[in-house]
C-alpha cells in the first residue's frame, strides 16, 4: 500500500470534531473482510478486575470522544503516522462483564486474530487486568520485553484470599506464564504507600526493573529511555500505559489514583524518549470516566494514546523495511 493510500483522519479545518460518530482519532472503522491495517486501535470496556473504583469500563467511550482532537502531524517528531502506517479504528472486543475468564478469553483471541492478519493492536482499557490477556493474544512472538508506566508494580500475587485475576496480578501472572522476560521488564513511575515492606520483593527477585517516581524524575526523560534501552535490548517490546502514573491533577478520572505522579508534560517527554523500539503493540488503561474533571483525564489518554501510535507507527516502518531489505539479499 502507498502512502498516498492511507486514509487520514479529515481535517478539523473542514469538518468540525464534533460531526460524525467518534472514532479513534476519527479515523475509518475497520471490519472484518476489509483488507487489514498495520496498526489497529481498538476499545477493550472492561473493568471487572477492578479492586477500588470502578468506571474504566467507560474508558474507551471517553478516550474515543476525546481523541477527535488529535491532528495529523506530530511536530516534535517530525512526522505523521498517517503517512507512514494504515491506521484504523477496529471496535471494540466482545466482553462479559460477569465473567472475567471469558472475557480473557474474547480478548486474548480478538488480539490474536489481529496478530494474524499482520494488524499491530493499541488497545484501550477498561482496568490493568485486560494487559494479561493482549499479552496472551500476541503469545506467538514471547517472550517479549515490557515498558510499563504505573503507580503500582501490578505484581500482587492475589486479592481477598485467593483471587489471581484482578487489575493488581496482570504482569505476575504474565511472567509465570512465560509471556515476559523479567529480566526486560522496566517499571517507571513506582510509587505510593504498601501493604507490606516486602510487597515489590517478587518484582524485585525475578529481575525486573522498578524506576520509582522519584529516581525517574531525579534522572529525567532522556537518561530513563537510555536505562530502559539498556534493560529491554533489541527484540520485540510491549509498552503499557497506566493513567494513573500521571498526578491525579493532570488524571482524576482514575481507579486508584496517587498523589505525586508525572504531570503531562513529563510523560510526552518519556514516551517520546523511547523511539526506536521494537514495539510490537500497547495499551493504555484505567481512564475511568465517571471521577473525571472536565474530560481533562480523557483528553489526556487520548493524547498520550497519540504518542504512543507514533511510537507504534515508527516500528511498523522499521519491520517493514527492513523485511524489505531481508527479502532483497
Amino acid at each position: 500500500m502507498s502512502e498516498e493510500s492511507h486514509p487520514h483522519p479529515p481535517s478539523g479545518l473542514l469538518r468540525p470534531r464534533f460531526w460524525g460518530v467518534a472514532s479513534f482519532m476519527r479515523l475509518p472503522l475497520w471490519e472484518e473482510g476489509d483488507s487489514p491495517p498495520e496498526i489497529g486501535i481498538f476499545g477493550v470496556p472492561f473493568d471487572s478486575g477492578t479492586t477500588f473504583r470502578p468506571g474504566a469500563r467507560f474508558g474507551p467511550r471517553a478516550l474515543r470522544e476525546a481523541s477527535t482532537l488529535m491532528r495529523h502531524y506530530h511536530p516534535v517528531l517530525g512526522f505523521s503516522p498517517y503517512e507512514r502506517t494504515e491506521v484504523k479504528d477496529c471496535g471494540d472486543v466482545p466482553v462479559n462483564p460477569l465473567d472475567i475468564a471469558v472475557t480473557l478469553d474474547h480478548i486474548r483471541d480478538f488480539v490474536a486474530s489481529l496478530q494474524a492478519l499482520g494488524i499491530t493492536p493499541l488497545a484501550a482499557g477498561g482496568d490493568h487486568l485486560v494487559s494479561l490477556a493482549l499479552l496472551r493474544g500476541l503469545r506467538e512472538r514471547a517472550p517479549f520485553a515490557l515498558v510499563h508506566f504505573d503507580a503500582h508494580s501490578d505484581t500482587t500475587d492475589q486479592y481477598f484470599g485467593g483471587s489471581r485475576l484482578a487489575h493488581g496480578t496482570p504482569f505476575r501472572r504474565a511472567v509465570e506464564e512465560g509471556l515476559l522476560d523479567p529480566r526486560r521488564i522496566v517499571q517507571i513511575g513506582i510509587r505510593g504507600s504498601l501493604n507490606a515492606p516486602d510487597e515489590l520483593a517478587w518484582a524485585e527477585a525475578q529481575g525486573l526493573s522498578l524506576l520509582r517516581i522519584e529516581e525517574a524524575l531525579a534522572l529525567g526523560a532522556e537518561e530513563v529511555g537510555r536505562r530502559v534501552r539498556e534493560v529491554v535490548g533489541e527484540g520485540p517490546v510491549y509498552l503499557s500505559f497506566d493513567i494513573d502514573c500521571l498526578d491525579p491533577a493532570f488524571a482524576p478520572g482514575t481507579g486508584t489514583p496517587e498523589i505525586g505522579g508525572f504531570s503531562t508534560r513529563e510523560a510526552q517527554s518519556l514516551l517520546r524518549a523511547l523511539r526506536g523500539l521494537d514495539f510490537i503493540g500497547a495499551d493504555l488503561v484505567e481512564v475511568a470516566p465517571p471521577y473525571d474533571v472536565g474530560g481533562i483525564t480523557a483528553l489526556a489518554g487520548a493524547s498520550l494514546m497519540w504518542e504512543i501510535l507514533c511510537l507504534l507507527a515508527e516500528a511498523v516502518t522499521a519491520r517493514r523495511t527492513a523485511a524489505k531489505e531481508g527479502g532483497a539479499e
